[in-house]
């Protein structure tokens, strides 16, 4: 950034050479005057009011007009040799609480910076006073041909510097308030802390210009040849009659719903995310079966043990004929050599059961016939 004042703080018997900077810029938009005729631009020329001719930079100086109209001329010579002590230097006068510092007095605002090496150990020690003292420098300092009175604080780990009016152009607030005498109820008070505490607080570097947009907007479209579409005109209620505590209670609301609409958009996007990490999990039904199954309960009867063993033997039946199925189709050699071998088996059981059903027939007939005999 380019300096636009090379001088010194006066801190005591310290110095410290630095550089003035502009901490502001202005973003405004500025127009030419042109001749609507012909669009020829329209510029201001320095006539002389007594010969009607034009006057040149250097044929221009300084005059003082007096009450009665009379030109009293004022040279830069003359303004040199007054006695001006803060023409290089910013002199701090005090020390005050920046709370003692009326916002009205604020004017342009300035970084100062350290010139050189040797100013840096100078320059970091007052900035470190100003931050442990929470205090502001009260100072005195010459530009652009006035002395002015300023105020240095730490921004960062840098010295601002804000121009402050001299207390005597702070203009009284007379007429400004409202003549008549106004009551107002704790109700309305109320109400009015709600809507403050409705709307919260707000980040400042998100607050921007939106009527400078407007206008740039505006000229790109003229300078592309489109149509500049009129936009609507916003009714303000500006000059009507209201009716304090409805407005107030309106604003509360919608300022609410605003907000609730925000968060409620919020917490469906986390309510849509947290269905879908629960869509993937689903209950186990088997296992709670066998958990709840096992219970103690009363000796039941011999008819309900025997068909409880006999469900069991079928069970295990199946469970053989589906293993001996899987195993037959894995292996049909050794399927056939075991099925055979089950035949063989079951041949035999069956041929010793008729021989002992036989033998008990052919005792229990013989009594019979000696008794009939």
């Amino acid at each position: 950034m380019r300096s636009i004042w090379n001088g010194a703080i006066s801190f005591g018997l310290v110095s410290i050479p630095i550089k003035l900077v502009n901490a502001t810029e202005n973003h405004s938009i500025h127009f030419r005057q042109i001749h609507l005729a012909d669009g020829g631009r329209i510029r201001y020329r320095k006539v002389c009011e007594l010969d009607e001719e034009e006057v040149s930079g250097g044929e221009i100086g300084k005059a003082y007009e007096d009450a009665d109209g009379t030109m009293i001329p004022i040279t830069d010579e003359d303004l040199a040799q007054l006695p001006l002590p803060t023409a290089k230097t910013i002199e701090i006068v005090a020390f005050v609480p920046a709370d003692e510092i009326d916002p009205l007095q604020m004017d342009a605002a300035y970084y100062l910076s350290a010139n050189g090496v040797p100013a840096a150990k100078p320059y970091t020690l007052l900035r470190e006073a100003l931050k442990r003292s929470n205090k502001v420098a009260v100072a005195k300092y010459a530009l652009r041909g006035r002395e002015r009175l300023g105020m240095l604080r730490v921004v960062d780990d840098v010295i601002a510097m804000h121009g402050l009016l001299w207390p005597d152009e702070i203009r009284a607030p007379e007429g400004v308030a409202p003549d008549s005498d106004v009551t107002v109820r704790d109700a309305e008070l109320d109400l009015a802390d709600a809507l403050m505490d409705t709307l919260g607080e707000v980040d400042m570097d998100s607050l921007h210009d939106d009527y400078r947009e407007a206008v740039e907007e505006l000229i790109a479209a003229k300078a592309s040849g489109e149509a500049v579409q009129p936009s609507e005109s916003q009714d303000s209620g500006g000059g009507k009659v209201i009716d304090l505590i409805a407005a107030l209670e309106s604003s509360v609301r919608a300022a609410k719903k605003s907000r609730n609409e925000g968060e409620g958009e919020a917490e469906s996007t986390e309510g849509a995310e947290g269905k879908e990490d629960m869509a993937d999990v689903h209950p186990i039904k088997k296992k709670t079966q066998q958990k709840s199954a096992p219970q103690k309960s009363t000796p039941k009867s011999t008819g309900t043990k025997k068909s409880t063993a006999s469900t069991a033997k079928k069970t295990t039946q199946k469970k053989t004929a589906s293993k001996s199925t899987s195993s037959a189709s894995s292996s049909a050699s050794s399927s056939k050599g075991s099925s055979s071998a089950k035949a063989t088996n079951s041949a035999k059981k069956q041929t010793s059961s008729s021989g002992s059903r036989s033998t008990t027939k052919k005792k229990t007939t013989a009594p019979r016939k000696r008794a009939s005999a």
